[in-house]
């Protein structure tokens, strides 16, 4: 009776260390990175899908938010840009098109050093044009792109949106792109009510050659608190390969992860 008794307390023990174990939030190193590539025309008005690679290949990101992604369209030669963008980095790629345009498909995407566990996309307000947002899931969090509408009513609708794709997600969930809106604008106001910016909004990122404003971001949700160890912004040297530049944020960070 004793042994059982002495058994019975230990394996007790045992379970309350492996939950213990089990529920300590762990530390999770990730880089993301946003670009609006202008399906892949530089400044120079050459059209280079290996520079743009080169930029993010430099980077070494996780995960890429890529807007103004031709599919098969006249204007792209029939090129599935995001896929020939996948090739020359060695990543996953999923697109998310807005509209139909020039015989092909115009929209947004993402690349990936891991496959996804699930992919959501909702459509978005836009008047001169339809707009998306893509949604990547992880175990441990959402990765979110978007490329908003050049109306700030339209953008300032499509928070709501966003806001209610976020609430599923009992996890973090980050989201980046070119927002067209400043940082001085009643939009980014609106959005600090309910994201954290991980990148500086005064690191100009339009145009590419002589920036003198910032239209491209990274932020986190609110809705599940996250904490940084470390985090580390920047905007990418990359002058002539868009019309925009890269911005990019490498960050340790943790959560409490909710039953």
């Amino acid at each position: 009776m004793l042994k059982d008794s002495r058994y019975g307390i230990w394996c007790l023990l045992l379970g309350i260390a492996a939950c213990l174990f089990s529920c300590r939030p762990s530390v999770k190193e990730t880089c993301l990175m946003s670009y609006n590539i202008r399906n892949g025309r530089g400044l120079d008005d050459s059209i280079s899908y290996t520079r743009i690679a080169e930029v993010i290949r430099r980077v070494n990101p996780d995960l890429v938010a890529l807007q103004e992604l031709d599919s098969m369209t006249q204007r792209s030669g029939q090129t599935y840009v995001l896929g020939e963008l996948a090739r020359l980095t060695g990543m996953y790629d999923v697109y998310a098109p807005a509209i139909d345009y020039d015989g092909g498909k115009y929209g947004i995407g993402m690349l990936a050093k891991e496959k996804p566990l699930h992919v959501y996309s909702r459509a978005l307000p836009g008047r001169e044009e339809a707009r998306r947002l893509l949604m990547l899931e992880y175990p441990d969090y959402v990765y979110a792109c978007v490329h908003l509408s050049l109306t700030e009513e339209d953008r300032m609708a499509s928070l709501p949106v966003i806001l209610e794709e976020f609430g599923r997600f009992r996890k973090p969930v980050f989201i980046a792109g070119d927002w067209n809106a400043t940082s001085e604008s009643l939009f980014i106001q609106e959005v600090l009510k309910h994201f954290v910016l991980l990148t500086a909004a005064d690191e100009y990122t339009f145009p590419a050659d002589t920036p003198n404003c910032t239209l491209d971001y990274i932020a986190v949700s609110k809705l599940v608190p996250v904490t940084f160890r470390k985090r580390e912004a920047e905007v990418v040297d990359a002058p002539v390969e868009s019309d925009h530049r890269p911005v990019v944020v490498r960050t340790q960070w943790q959560y409490e992860r909710k039953k």
